[in-house]
């Protein structure tokens, strides 16, 4: 069994459903340290909840290009505790009703594994930080509370894409979310109807009038949760809309998030209602072009390991968006995983070596 896989069975076996990952941040602060690294975390828990802050660690290099910062977070998806990972025909996956936590302990444990094989080897290396966020799976918490500073690199790779390894996602979309609550009046539905304001006849009206779906090849608009009433015979006093938008085009985003509020606003004034919208800019996309310097670095790392590299965007957004947005070069990388978020998660082990692999190559890399 290799060691990569080792600190990977190690991981999985760990709780940290978001908000606790204390240990996983204990485990990969002993091991980073013992390669060498300057270890420390911030003190952003009370921003995140989370039992542990981000951590930073760093170690300087010989070789030129600005500092590589490789990145995953520490929490996964519920269920995530009492994991079992089995191994079978190379193959990881969880032996319970939980997920593996591919998600993200396949990107924790390949960074671990490049820092050993980084101090066990010797020779030269870019200046390398390690970011470790917590509460990434509760809107990229962790990653929104770093400073500017500790976010700061020549350029980020977030270890946080599913799929095999050799995919480098270039592109990531803006996103809106809203809480809309849409209020009318009360009424006995059998006795006197006509005296009440439906508020779910508003959101449904709302929802008719909202182009969703896949809008564009870059654009996608939902309405996820509906919510009101207390009884049958009760005309519904209040109703609560939750929905999103987004798309690879920030402009476009902003015009649809605007459609889906006036067709929310509209809708409760023709009803004789009213709607108290509340919008929030979840994450700000971003987009490296193919042929990047970043890019071509990372293309030529792939090659390098025997991979074949493969450029593409993506619709869900990561804490690459997030480090993207401080002017940061982010690019996030395809991590082996499948089937994330879902009891049927799964994690071939050549392609956890293979990331490993890629890291160290990326790090014997001078940078332009």
């Amino acid at each position: 069994m290799s060691r990569v896989l080792e600190t990977f069975l190690d991981l999985a076996r760990i709780s940290s459903p978001t908000g606790r990952e204390a240990v996983v941040a204990a485990y990969a602060a002993e091991a980073l340290t013992a390669a060498g690294f300057d270890v420390r975390f911030d003190d952003t828990m009370a921003v995140t909840g989370s039992d542990s802050g981000n951590l930073i660690a760093t170690l300087p290099g010989t070789l030129p290009g600005g500092v590589l910062a490789f990145s995953a977070h520490m929490d996964c998806v519920q269920p995530c505790e009492g994991v079992e990972p089995v191994v079978a025909d190379g193959v990881v996956r969880s032996a319970g009703e939980t997920v593996l936590g591919g998600d993200d302990k396949v990107g924790v444990a390949a960074i671990i594994e490049a820092a050993r094989r980084l101090a066990e080897e010797g020779g030269e290396h870019r200046s390398l930080k390690v970011l470790l966020t917590v509460s990434e799976e509760d809107g990229l918490l962790g990653a929104k509370a770093l400073s500017s500073e500790d976010a700061s690199a020549g350029l980020c790779l977030v270890l946080d894409a599913d799929g095999p390894v050799g995919g480098i996602v270039t592109a990531a979309p803006s996103h809106h979310t809203f809480k809309a609550v849409f209020s009318g009046r009360a009424a006995h539905a059998g006795v006197e109807p006509e005296k009440g304001v439906s508020a779910i006849r508003m959101a449904a009206s709302a929802v008719q009038r909202m182009d969703l779906g896949r809008l564009d090849p870059q654009t996608t608009a939902n309405v996820g949760t509906i919510a009101g009433g207390s009884a049958t015979n009760v005309v519904a006093p209040e109703c609560t809309l939750t929905g999103e938008c987004r798309s690879l085009d920030r402009a476009m985003a902003e015009k649809v998030r605007d459609a889906m509020d006036a067709a929310m606003r509209e809708a409760a004034a023709e009803h004789g209602g009213s709607v108290s919208v509340e919008w929030t800019l979840a994450y700000v996309g971003f987009s490296v072009p193919d042929g990047a310097p970043a890019v071509r670095a990372v293309e030529s790392a792939c090659v390098s390991i025997g991979v074949t590299p493969r450029c593409y965007a993506t619709g869900g957004g990561s804490d690459a968006n997030v480090f993207a947005s401080h002017g940061t070069p982010t690019l996030v990388l395809g991590s082996g995983m499948t089937d994330v978020h879902s009891t049927d998660e799964s994690l071939a082990v050549v392609e956890l070596e293979r990331l490993a692999d890629l890291l160290v190559a990326m790090a014997r890399t001078a940078g332009e």
